[in-house]
């Protein structure tokens, strides 16, 4: 509960009073308040309880392809949602009527939903103008943003920040749809300056986009499927197949090394313990990150690096630890 309350100081006792009202009474029996300064953005309210916190993000520009985006709506709930969430609402969203009727219900139209009362419902169904869309707009961007802030552990009162939203998207796979101007604020990136004449002695490479580097770190390297009924499970020998996905290897190539945190220079596959052989070597996750130094070291003599740093098994369970505590594998 928020609420807006005129103090009345009583200097002589060194107390202050407030009259909530009976409807915030019961509120007050609950134990401690905590008390704020009026905000200027709320200086034009009337006093008493406020609504839930306006969400700056909804009327932002650059996140309107955000909110029309289905993959983005699909993920909050989706059309069926949003017309739900509409349904628990009061009052005809449609405003150019003199009178509505008591009874409420929704209409689709693209991007989202509407709801109205049935005396508009009547006049406005299988119509489409720019009016109703942008109605539709701003429905589908508040249940979006009232479902990434229940999703993320805030309560009404909180307006989400950009960064907070971002990390909605990224945390759900949907980090691409994510335009350049709005990465670029999550980054505190300057905008760009596009000089009018530019020297060919000027030119050189461009830094990579900001909607590039949320999506890089974002992204997840790899999805394990599950096949319980492989047909190769139902053989009495079956002839084992290696696993190979060369884009987990790649990803190890670019971590630090396990032995001195020094860039890696290849991905190690397993030997020994009964993997690796002639033509052939341990599957694909059974893969390590070492430097040039410390790979040759091992193949030059497993034992003795094994009493340096530890058994191949110890140093991959850690990295798998690793790779499944981050997410790339998921």
């Amino acid at each position: 509960m928020r609420a807006l309350l005129n103090p009345v100081v009583v200097t002589e006792l060194g107390l202050v009073m407030f009259r909530p009202g009976v409807a915030l009474l019961p509120y007050f029996r609950r134990g401690r308040m905590l008390l704020e300064n009026e905000p200027e953005r709320l200086a034009g309210m009337p006093n008493g309880e406020l609504p839930p916190a306006e969400q700056p993000l909804a009327e932002d520009p650059a996140l309107a392809g955000v909110f029309e985006n289905d993959a983005v709506l699909r993920r909050a709930g989706g059309i069926n949602g949003l017309e739900s969430w509409l349904e628990s609402g009061t009052g005809c969203q449609w405003p150019h009527e003199s009178w509505h009727a008591e009874n409420m219900t929704t209409m689709r139209h693209a991007p989202g939903a509407i709801r109205l009362c049935w005396h508009c419902d009547n006049i406005l169904r299988e119509h489409s103008t720019e009016q109703l869309a942008g109605i539709a707009r701003a429905n589908c961007a508040a249940y979006i943003l009232t479902t990434a802030r229940r999703e993320l552990g805030f309560d009404d009162s909180h307006s989400l920040t950009l960064p907070e939203f971002c990390w909605w998207l990224a945390r759900y796979g949907l980090a691409d749809v994510l335009p350049e101007e709005a990465a670029r604020q999550v980054l505190l990136m300057p905008k760009p300056v596009i000089k009018s004449v530019t020297r060919e002695l000027d030119l050189v490479p461009g830094m990579p986009q900001a909607r590039e580097i949320v999506e890089e770190v974002a992204k997840q390297v790899l999805a394990l499927r599950i096949d319980p009924e492989t047909p190769e499970s139902f053989m009495l020998r079956p002839k084992r197949r290696r696993w190979e996905n060369e884009k987990y290897t790649r990803w190890v190539k670019a971590q630090q090394c396990m032995c001195c945190n020094n860039p890696a220079d290849d991905p190690h596959h397993l030997i020994g313990h009964g993997n690796g052989g002639m033509g052939t070597k341990a599957h694909d996750l059974f893969v390590i990150p070492l430097c040039r130094a410390h790979h040759d070291a091992l193949h030059a003599d497993t034992v003795a690096f094994e009493e340096k740093y530890g058994s191949q098994l110890v140093l991959l369970f850690r990295f798998l630890d690793r790779a499944l505590s981050i997410g790339v594998l998921a």
